[in-house]
């Protein structure tokens, strides 16, 4: 016996047996929102994933999970929420109605940008509302500013960040800057920033289809089975400012019907028509 050899087995057993430490991700090199009240300047990049268009649609579910929840249509997949969504629509009850409304996915908008003052911290994802979206999407129909991403003759922006009064975040406003300036006077540092940017629609943010119908049946049953859900990492990041909870008057019991367990009576509503 290699008495040797036993040690050094012994002990990469023990050290694999160890509780490994997990290193905290800095999600503020990957998104940026302004943190405080305030004017900040900032550049909008060209997209590694499309230089045609810097800004990626991205339709959210907000208030079914503990965090916000990247819809599984962005990937182009069978959705359990906008699929019960469709149904509520089916009947005729306005309560359905105002629910689905409150379960459709919303659109938000991201682009890769340079803060100013923050360079050292590479690109990151700036995340917006449709209505700053149509503003910039005006800008760049104006003539007098065109393609704002260009490299050599592009404009920067000043975002303000105004608080709103009993709403958590900030309201945001942003305004072009007149002067056109490139975007770094070194070219090894534009091209660091146009080859290395955070990708938005990894897989690790993807609920499962079976995962997300959990989120949605402890949703609609009014948390009473939180216990038995496991709540996992959320499905992203994002600092989203989510709508303000609604109180839910859907109820999976119907009249005159023998009482099933609600898990039962969610299920079948992915099988048959609503009870209604």
């Amino acid at each position: 016996m290699d008495l040797s050899k036993i040690k050094n087995r012994l002990d990469n057993l023990n050290q694999a047996s160890k509780p490994r430490s997990t290193e905290k991700k800095d999600y503020t090199l990957i998104y940026w929102k302004p943190k405080a009240e305030g004017k900040f300047q900032i550049r909008f990049v060209p997209s590694k994933l499309n230089k045609d268009n810097p800004f990626q649609e991205i339709f959210m579910h907000y208030g079914v999970g503990k965090f916000p929840i990247v819809a599984l249509t962005n990937w182009g997949e069978d959705d359990p929420i906008v699929e019960f969504s469709k149904k509520l629509r089916t009947s005729s009850d306005s309560e359905n109605w105002r629910l689905a409304k409150q379960l459709d996915p919303k659109m938000r908008v991201f682009a890769p940008v340079i803060v100013r003052g923050e360079e050292e911290k590479g690109v990151r994802l700036f995340e917006f509302s449709k209505t700053l979206y149509m503003e910039l999407l005006s800008v760049a129909d104006d003539e007098d500013y065109g393609d704002f991403t260009d490299i050599n003759q592009g404009f920067d922006f000043v975002v303000t960040a105004t608080k709103v009064q009993d709403r958590p975040g900030f309201g945001l406003s942003l305004r072009p800057k007149p002067k056109q300036t490139p975007l770094s006077d070194n070219a090894d540092t534009i091209k660091t920033w146009l080859e290395n940017q955070p990708l938005l629609l990894e897989e690790r943010y993807k609920y499962t289809y079976d995962k997300l119908k959990e989120e949605l049946q402890t949703f609609i049953s009014g948390g009473e089975e939180q216990e038995d859900t496991i709540i996992s990492e959320p499905a992203v990041a994002f600092e989203s400012e989510a709508p303000a909870k609604e109180e839910k008057k859907f109820t999976l019991s119907t009249q005159g019907t023998p009482k099933k367990a609600k898990s039962e009576e969610f299920d079948s509503l992915f099988d048959d028509d609503l009870p209604f």
